[in-house]
């Protein structure tokens, strides 16, 4: 099959339900129950090769044979982790390629999935700040890497591991992939694709206010917040977003999510860093920001904290606090009756933290060949002098 016939498939992971649906019966003129089963193939079974859909006549497998297809992420590099953390690293073209986590724990496992092919948002401790942005992906690039790591854990029963979790947390912020992301965490959330139940796909963002709202309005996932420092000066440092969406705008964003879907908390996500954001005041500061929330919700523990100690990557100014001042913040939090935890450090022997895989393996980014075209400028502007 050459390029220009692949082009012309419709990928049938970019279709939620209703898109199936719409494709069987208006495209390939079928029955709409059709669509079911091949989502049940693909997403229950992991079957991507429609001859061995064995429940559809050889006519319709047939017609999609010609007109669609099942094109999932291309794992170019993956590492186990002595912990049981499982990091890929996948191929979404030729030039591009993006990370996924899978994390077990006691009666559950998360999968980290990625929005974008980097980020623009440039928050300053991130490793996937550095590579810079290239695109969004699409819906078949965001649920496809669900599918590779389904069908890995579909092939280690042994081990005890099951998807149980997924979190938009990897690479790139899913608020600003809107439409693909939402089209995705359907797919998740059907029983159709992987019958998750919406408490446990979890959206996490930066703080894109105006579409925290939308998303209030249009799905029903649960909302996590890097917020990461808790007064604005430290976090426009931080997160650059701030500037934009100052923490006030962004609490109040998180109130009417948190009222639009009764009795449901919102999860801010803390990232400790030696002497930056992890003093006494900080974690007051932090206790009253979110007994302010819990206030104006009318909710104990509306607002949970998720504290993670920092994942260094090569390159960076920032430090890991130390063990003992991330309990030392956790008591002062816990003490003001704000329901905190924090999480553990994983996949260490893997570079776990979201970039840094694609860092070592994956040289040539957009930021690194901007910077050497200004050099080159320079050099020749000096030269020419």
């Amino acid at each position: 099959m050459n390029a220009v016939e692949t082009a012309r498939k419709q990928n049938l992971l970019d279709l939620d339900r209703e898109g199936m649906e719409r494709f069987f019966t208006d495209f390939l003129g079928e029955k709409r129950y059709r669509a079911h089963q091949v989502m049940k193939w693909i997403y229950h079974r992991h079957i991507t090769d429609f001859e061995e859909m064995t429940d559809i006549g050889k006519v319709l497998r047939g017609k999609l044979e010609a007109s669609a297809e099942v094109r999932v992420p291309e794992v170019q590099f993956e590492k186990p982790s002595t912990d049981g953390t499982h990091k890929w690293l996948l191929g979404m073209d030729a030039r591009n390629a993006i990370e996924m986590v899978f994390i077990p724990d006691k009666g559950r496992g998360t999968l980290c999935v990625s929005s974008q092919v980097g980020c623009a948002l440039n928050c300053q401790f991130c490793s996937t700040a550095t590579q810079g942005f290239n695109r969004n992906l699409s819906v078949a690039e965001i649920i496809g890497q669900v599918w590779v790591a389904g069908r890995h854990l579909g092939n280690v029963p042994h081990r005890q591991r099951k998807l149980t979790n997924v979190v938009m947390m990897g690479m790139g912020e899913p608020l600003m992939n809107y439409d693909n992301v939402v089209r995705a965490m359907r797919i998740m959330r059907d029983d159709l694709g992987y019958g998750l139940a919406n408490k446990r796909v979890t959206l996490s963002t930066a703080g894109v206010v105006p579409m925290i709202d939308r998303l209030a309005e249009e799905s029903d996932v649960s909302l996590a917040v890097s917020l990461h420092a808790p007064d604005d000066a430290l976090r426009t440092e931080l997160v650059p977003l701030n500037k934009k969406y100052p923490i006030a705008e962004l609490l109040e964003a998180c109130k009417r999510y948190a009222l639009r879907r009764k009795g449901t908390s919102v999860t801010f996500e803390y990232t400790l860093m030696k002497g930056v954001n992890d003093l006494p005041e900080h974690a007051r500061q932090l206790a009253r920001l979110m007994k302010r929330f819990d206030n104006a919700v009318q909710m104990k523990d509306a607002a949970k904290v998720n504290l993670i100690p920092f994942n260094p990557f090569p390159g960076t100014r920032y430090e890991r606090s130390d063990e003992t001042v991330v309990r030392d913040f956790q008591t002062l939090l816990l003490e003001a009756q704000v329901l905190t935890m924090v999480r553990r450090t994983r996949g260490g022997d893997i570079d776990a933290a979201c970039g840094q895989l694609k860092g070592q393996v994956t040289d040539r980014t957009r930021r690194q060949d901007d910077f050497r075209q200004k050099i080159a400028v320079r050099m020749n502007k000096h030269e020419a002098a």
